[in-house]
């Protein structure tokens, strides 16, 4: 999502009639949990009805999430060019791997339009995938996929694939996820007189409330791990998603060669955990509008925490892969000839594609607050969006 100031709730836009309705009704469904919780509930488990409850939640209704329409820009809406440098990374992985059929699993491809610009940049340099699998959870999102999709020559879409769970065999090939695990449900916490507190949510009269309570044993030793013997005030709040080590892990379990790209906006442990990162890294987005109240328009807004790399790496190198690059958005795309996708007949056009490039470029939009990071699986070289950067030892 392209980076924006925050805004105050007081500013978002008024609610349609039916925007209202879908939310009172996941409202009515969080408080049901809060009551079946004994009055407290987990904020992961909130952002797990909020998020991706069937039919309520905000990534299974039928919101138009993505675009200028939409709550947020991801880089392959904002330009093919994206796309077109992901393509020559899979060519680069292609090239390497040498395997009789080569995948390539997208998660979560929202409009397809990352998708589209793969294979039509693969179509174009002879080279597409055996198959082009996509994991999505939403049948809302999955039918719009179709719907693009199906515009490609009927050659290249006939290899697209839809899937509901990651696929039961191990294939050789590349996993594409941009902006995916910012998305998974992340507990939140505090730090109060020097104990740690986990936040949760309530039910109040009107509507919903943050509440803290005591870290139970496993959330505290992971803290306690993760932050002994930093210098955070009190009062201190940020965010940690257990559930990422287990996604990397399933997703190791079925690349039998190849990598494994995560493009998404985040950081390092030690700048993830930085003192004066005192508010933490959650992030609410609703209709172009960024705002930090997890709890306004409940199933209308998207609900996302920065990446921990650091947390991401390790758990790759514990099922046994290799993290062979992490660098910037900018340096991916610049090591993966961006600049010499500028050039164009006309003079408007190449305007255009210029400014499309400085917003996925500059470090005031998408440039370095996203990250790139590569996993590998019997690859020796360095993946070629990464060789102009590295920022691994930050890890």
């Amino acid at each position: 999502m392209t980076s924006r100031a925050r805004s105050s709730t007081s500013r978002l836009a008024p609610l349609t009639a039916e925007e209202a309705e879908q939310s009172l009704r996941v409202l009515t469904a969080v408080r049901a949990a809060i009551e079946a919780a004994g009055g407290w509930l987990p904020f992961d488990d909130y952002l797990r009805i909020v998020l991706y409850a069937p039919g309520l939640g905000y990534y299974s209704a039928g919101a138009t999430k993505f675009g200028a329409a939409g709550d947020f820009v991801t880089a392959p809406e904002l330009s093919s060019l994206f796309g077109a440098c992901v393509a020559r990374q899979c060519l680069d992985v292609m090239a390497a791997v040498q395997v009789p059929e080569f995948c390539i699993l997208e998660l979560g491809a929202g409009t397809a339009a990352l998708a589209a610009d793969v294979l039509a940049a693969l179509a174009a340099a002879d080279r597409l995938p055996d198959r082009y699998l996509i994991l999505e959870v939403s049948a809302e999102l999955r039918a719009r996929q179709r719907a693009r999709l199906a515009q490609l020559p009927a050659s290249i879409a006939a290899r697209v694939h839809w899937l509901e769970t990651l696929p039961a065999e191990p294939f050789d090939g590349l996993i594409l996820a941009n902006e995916v695990a910012d998305a998974l449900p992340f507990k939140r916490f505090r730090i109060d007189a020097a104990a740690y507190e986990e936040i949760g949510v309530i039910a109040q009269q009107g509507g919903l409330a943050l509440a803290g309570r005591s870290a139970d044993p496993v959330l505290a030793a992971e803290l306690v791990r993760l932050l002994d013997g930093l210098p955070l005030p009190e009062g201190y709040v940020s965010e940690l998603c257990p559930l990422l080590g287990g996604w990397i892990t399933a997703l190791a379990a079925v690349l039998r060669r190849g990598a494994v790209l995560l493009f998404d906006y985040g950081l390092s442990r030690p700048e993830y955990y930085h003192p004066e990162r005192s508010a933490g890294t959650l992030r609410c987005h609703f209709r172009q509008r960024a705002h930090d109240d997890a709890l306004w328009y409940p199933g209308l807004t998207d609900i996302t925490a920065w990446v921990d790399f650091t947390r991401a790496a390790e758990a790759a190198v514990d099922a046994d892969l290799a993290v062979a690059g992490y660098c910037t958005q900018a340096a991916f795309l610049l090591a993966t000839g961006i600049e010499s996708m500028l050039a164009a007949d006309c003079a408007v056009e190449r305007a255009r594609l210029a400014s499309q490039a400085r917003q996925l470029l500059l470090p005031g939009e998408m440039g370095e607050v996203f990250k790139a990071l590569a996993l590998t699986r019997g690859l020796d070289a360095t993946p070629l969006g990464f060789r102009l950067q590295d920022l691994r030892r930050q890890l």
